[in-house]
């Protein structure tokens, strides 16, 4: 899965996951936010979520460490 942290209108991030075949682009001009913070393809695997690449288009990276802990705060069940 292809994965973008846009900052949301209260300022905090927002993780958005997409397939693999969505550009990132395309997805960027779909969201109503502001800030593009991060964004890269999305893997889960034993250990958990694996943030890694990027987007040259959108001038953003995988943050590896806090991108994973963003998604799987967001994928928490309440």
């Amino acid at each position: 899965m292809n994965y973008l942290i846009v900052e949301d209108f209260s300022g905090r991030a927002a993780p958005f996951i997409f397939p693999r075949r969505v550009d990132h682009g395309d997805m960027r001009e779909q969201l109503p936010y502001g800030q593009v913070l991060s964004g890269g393809v999305l893997e889960l695997g034993p250990e958990g979520f694996r943030c890694s690449g990027g987007n040259s288009e959108l001038g953003v990276k995988a943050r590896p460490e806090e991108d994973a802990a963003i998604i799987a705060e967001a994928l928490r069940h309440r």
